[in-house]
């Protein structure tokens, strides 16, 4: 139940929906972990006297890592589309792209490469990287023919890769790049969302490339969004080298895998449903899985709870968190635990002035990211007018919110998505909108630091 956090604040008149400054927390770690926890509050005041709803951000900060090559080693598989769609410029900077890859590895990391038309190859055998020349000289004798076997190139790649899974050095990761339609083989979304969650459990992350406007994005952002990978939409293959040069960059700075949150709510507070990221809750508990976290970078889930009446001047412990990962650095197991309580009073001013912007941007963000899914679903059905409507109400939301806490940022995009709500109403989604709008909305809830371009 992802219950709205703005409509209730406008009709509890209290203002829209707040943020906090700092929660009242504790955190409770070493000092040298590669992840840290912070639990933050939309508000670390709430009003007194009534229930009420707050935003729990769960945050986990990377820390950078300490030189380039105390990074752990890597076990990639790059999956490459040769069907006839990829002909001419497309392959070519495909291998061009793959070439980048091989380039930033180093000797004694694993590469594997698959290629797959109507049928499957294992062109290079899971093997360390060594001088890399064989492997380069594979690359470069890809060649296009057939069909697209999509789904199998994925079971391919993943199956390179779990040669090397037991070894909890490295770091697994599944590339796939694809420029057209699955036709061989499964080939919906539920298909390859069953594959994703079944390698996110192995500890197998696929980051998908769609290359041009003839790929399935609905499948391909699945497949990423359910295995805690990147995905990106690219229209020219151009822009193929720079993009596969991000995501190594990505892979290369993983500083911590098998990464659980489990968060513990205190008898009254209820939680609603998780925004964004997705999540799990049973009860009084809720839990959220990634597969890593990097190094410099912030992922995030966000909560919605239900708070109890209490009196003016009254303390309540909201949520004690407990993370547990795999120190990729170090290659040993850390935990860490964070706190999170609010006080109550009758005073608006002192309810607001205890608002934290960027909890409040990043809810808006994250809650507009499952509207515009939902946009795309109305559309689809060939509702636009709904499609508008709801990203229109989404919009006043953030206005009011806007308004009443003086935030510049949301007042923009409130403008914006009016703006783009009566666009979408008049002419629909083309075919590159709606696949920027799966990308995006996907990169959004999982925090993708490195977004290419649709351009």
């Amino acid at each position: 139940m992802k219950t709205s956090l703005f409509s209730f604040f406008a009709a509890a008149l209290v203002g829209v929906a707040s943020f906090v400054a700092l929660s009242a927390k504790t955190n409770t770690s070493s000092g040298d972990e590669a992840v840290r926890l912070r639990l933050d509050l939309d508000r670390t005041v709430l009003p007194a006297g009534s229930t009420e709803k707050a935003v729990i951000k769960i945050s986990l900060d990377g820390v950078r890592l300490p030189r380039p090559e105390s990074r752990p080693p890597v076990n990639l598989a790059l999956v490459i589309d040769r069907s006839g769609s990829m002909s001419g410029d497309k392959i070519e900077k495909a291998r061009e792209a793959a070439l980048e890859v091989l380039s930033r590895l180093a000797p004694d990391d694993i590469l594997s490469v698959v290629a797959y038309d109507s049928d499957v190859e294992t062109l290079v055998p899971a093997q360390r990287v060594g001088d890399g020349r064989r492997i380069s000289a594979a690359i470069r004798s890809i060649r296009v023919n057939g069909n697209t076997a999509l789904f199998g190139g994925v079971s391919q790649g993943a199956s390179e890769v779990r040669k090397h899974l037991e070894d909890r050095r490295y770091i697994h990761r599944v590339i796939l790049l694809s420029d057209g339609q699955a036709n061989v083989g499964p080939s919906t979304p539920d298909d390859l969302a069953r594959l994703g969650t079944a390698l996110m459990k192995e500890g197998v992350s696929v980051t998908t490339v769609g290359l041009g406007l003839g790929f399935n994005e609905d499948l391909m952002t699945r497949l990423a969004q359910r295995s805690d990978g990147n995905t990106y939409f690219v229209e020219s293959s151009e822009d193929l080298p720079r993009i596969f040069a991000g995501e190594i960059g990505d892979v290369l700075n993983v500083v911590a895998r098998r990464v659980v949150v489990e968060v513990e709510f205190p008898e009254g507070v209820r939680p609603l449903g998780f925004v964004g990221r997705e999540g799990v809750i049973k009860g009084q508990k809720a839990e959220v899985t990634l597969n890593q976290i990097y190094g410099g970078q912030e992922k995030f889930a966000l909560i919605e709870v239900e708070v109890p009446a209490r009196e003016d001047g009254v303390s309540l412990e909201l949520a004690t968190a407990r993370l547990t990962y795999d120190d990729a650095l170090k290659n040993k197991s850390a935990t860490s635990q964070a706190r999170s309580a609010v006080t109550f009073s009758k005073r608006k001013e002192a309810v607001i002035g205890s608002a934290n912007l960027k909890v409040q941007n990043d809810y808006a963000v994250n809650s507009l990211a499952m509207t515009k899914d939902r946009a795309v679903e109305l559309v689809d059905a060939r509702k636009p007018a709904a499609a508008a409507k709801a990203l229109r109400a989404k919009a006043v939301e953030m206005n009011s919110m806007a308004v009443t806490y003086k935030n510049v940022e949301l007042a923009e995009l409130a403008k914006k998505q009016e703006a783009e709500a009566d666009r979408l109403e008049r002419d629909g989604l083309s075919n590159k909108e709606r696949k920027a709008y799966r990308a995006e909305n996907t990169q959004t809830t999982s925090q993708q630091s490195s977004v290419g371009s649709s351009k």
